[in-house]
Formats: structure tokens, sequence, C-alpha cells
């Protein structure tokens, strides 16, 4: 696929973080988006700050865990644009904490964005690339779809799953000419990586160093993802390479989660202590 051909993309998760980037990034370089979060008065926000040609860049209320909003999105899409070239199944959900002491509240909610939501979408979205035998879905999962991480139990077993759905329906849909690919970040600066800073639970999360910015998103979906439409990727390398090698080696990740929390509490207070001198930053 040729990302200098414009395309057009249908995107959740679009009023913040890695969606509102894209957003902007993808209509900048000539293609067309149908930018979709479940808080509508956040994507306006969105649009207005960044400000989204109105040619290139449609807004639309879409809460992924809904089955007739997923289908009011697509006919939005081919309305406005004639057509969908790729999904973008960005939007996520997350709140540090144990397992064990999640509420039915959390439980549910993390299931049903993060996974259910993708699952609805794939399946919708799908259907439609399977009919014109033509299409790239493009799920997010996370370095945590490889690695179990005491403290994001929830979230964790959910990209687990977007993992396991991802590769399956990749099979299942190669033959009707359709790719699916599952893009694995470490953690990423948005608000989402923001709001763990306040769980020392989350600090594993941390012990990468550097988080990776948007734009490293960016530059791996135009540069990797689009044009070689891989089954799976990982970001940064070196840290995808030890996520894998605990899915292989499951006891490394008891072995190796003492040393990670330590490292990444360290960052995380570092962190909270330049938060509370500036806090606008």
């Amino acid at each position: 696929m040729n990302d200098a051909a414009t395309q057009v993309f249908l995107l959740t998760g679009a009023a913040s973080g890695i969606g509102r980037h894209l957003a902007g990034a993808l209509s900048a370089r000539g293609h067309r988006v149908l930018a979709t979060d479940v808080d509508a008065e956040a994507l306006a926000r969105a649009r207005a700050a960044d400000n989204w040609a109105t040619d290139s860049v449609v807004s639309c209320g879409l809460d992924v865990r809904s089955v007739a909003q997923w289908e009011d999105a697509l006919a939005a899409a081919l309305r406005s644009f004639g057509r969908v070239d790729v999904l973008l199944n960005v939007a996520g959900y997350l709140k540090p904490g144990a397992g064990w002491a999640a509420s039915t509240e959390e439980v549910d909610r993390h299931i049903d964005v993060n996974f259910k939501g993708m699952v609805h979408g794939t399946r919708i979205i799908g259907r439609h690339f399977v009919d014109k035998r033509a299409g790239h879905i493009i799920n997010f999962g996370s370095l945590a779809s490889l690695a179990s991480v005491g403290g994001l139990t929830l979230y964790c077993a959910t990209k687990f799953a977007v993992r396991g759905f991802s590769l399956a329906s990749a099979q299942e849909m190669s033959e009707h000419g359709v790719a699916v690919t599952l893009v694995m970040p470490d953690a990423v600066q948005t608000p989402m990586l923001e709001l763990q800073l306040d769980y020392p639970e989350a600090a594993i999360t941390f012990s990468g160093g550097r988080p990776l910015g948007v734009e490293d998103i960016e530059r791996l979906l135009v540069e990797v993802v689009l044009p070689r439409q891989p089954l799976e990727v990982s970001i940064p390398f070196l840290r995808g390479v030890l996520a894998m090698l605990a899915t292989l080696f499951p006891g490394l990740t008891p072995a190796l989660a003492p040393a990670l929390a330590r490292k990444g509490r360290a960052i995380q207070v570092r962190r909270l202590q330049s938060r509370a001198v500036s806090p606008d930053v």
C-alpha cells in the first residue's frame, strides 16, 4: 500500500493522545479521516485546538461499546468520503489496580472498551472490507499484550485478548484481501500515561525511561505499518524483545518485576515532583 496515495481512515479515540495526533497528522499527509470518540465535547475541542481541515477530517461521536454506533460511523464515513480503506482501533481505557480488588464496573469497562469495542469494530468494518475484498485493520495493543504486568491486571488481560483476536482474524481475513495488523507500543506520552503517575502499582509502566512520543507512533504507522502491513509490530524494539521473552518464559516476569518496579517508581516520583513544580507542563 502506497502512503502517497490518498486513503480514508476510520479512527477511534481521536479526542486525545495517539488518536488525536493521528487525526491531524494523517490529514496533513493528504489523507481523509473520520475522527471518532465517545466524548463528543472533547472531540470538538481537539478539532478546534488542532485546526483540523474541514475538507479532510470529519468528526463523529462513537462509543465503541455500541454496535449501532459502529454501524452509524461506517455510514458516516461512506457518506462523507465514499469509502473506507483503513480502520484504526486506537480507543482504550486503563485504570491501574490489582485484579482481585477491582470492582465489577472496572472489570466491565476494561473488557467492553478495550476488547469488545475492538471486536465490534473489526467485525463491522471487517465485513465491509471483505465485501470489497480490500482494506486494512490496525488494532492497537500494547507491550502488555505480550508481558503480564501486575498492577495493570485488567488492562493487561484485555490487551492479551486483543492480540489473540487480531492474530486469528488476520488468518481468517487474509484470503479475502483484508490485512490485520497489531501495533504494540510501550508507554506513550499521553493523558493515559499521566494518569498512571498517581498509581504506585503502575510503576513498571515507567521502567523503560523516556516514553515514546505520539510522533513515534505516527512514523511507525506511515513508514512501516501502512506500506508493509505486518502481522504485528512492537516499539521500541528492545522492549518488545523483552516482552516477547516474558511470553515465552513466563517465569521471567516475577523474577524481573521487582527491579523494574523499583526503577519505574523512581522515575514516577521524579515526574510527580516535576509536575508539582510545573503543573502546567
